[in-house]
């Protein structure tokens, strides 16, 4: 998979943030709590939908924790992409080095996601039926 941006430099602080040097000479600061909200994982993508439908959806107890999430772990995904597992057991979301640049704090205004803005499915779990 071909990215347009290339890290040259990763430095995960666990209870803190992922700091991205680019090969353009950008440097973009994630706080673990925002990668896990921005999670590109199809769960989190169809919640963060339907919280936008419905903001009183009801979270995951996962989601629900009190306390500081962090990071326990991370493992690259070959040469295109990060994957992170947080504290609250949340792992399945692969953050590609696009989809990062593209959530960037300093420059991401709507604080959402690419593609948060597409309509919810109407079977999000996948069980056969309108929910």
């Amino acid at each position: 998979m071909k990215q347009s941006n290339t890290p040259t430099n990763l430095d995960l602080k666990k209870d803190d943030a992922l700091t991205i040097e680019w090969d353009d000479g950008a440097v973009s600061v994630y706080p673990i709590a925002y990668l896990r909200k921005l999670s590109p994982s199809a769960d989190m993508r169809e919640l963060r939908k339907s919280m936008a439908k419905n903001p009183l959806t009801i979270l995951p107890d996962s989601m629900g924790s009190s306390g500081t999430i962090t990071a326990t772990g991370a493992e690259m995904v070959g040469n295109y992409a990060i994957k992170i597992a947080f504290s609250d057991g949340h792992d399945t979301g692969i953050y590609t080095w696009d989809y990062l640049r593209k959530i960037d704090p300093a420059t991401n205004t709507t604080g959402q996601a690419p593609g948060d803005d597409a309509s919810p499915h109407d079977d999000p779990l996948g069980l056969g039926g309108k929910q």
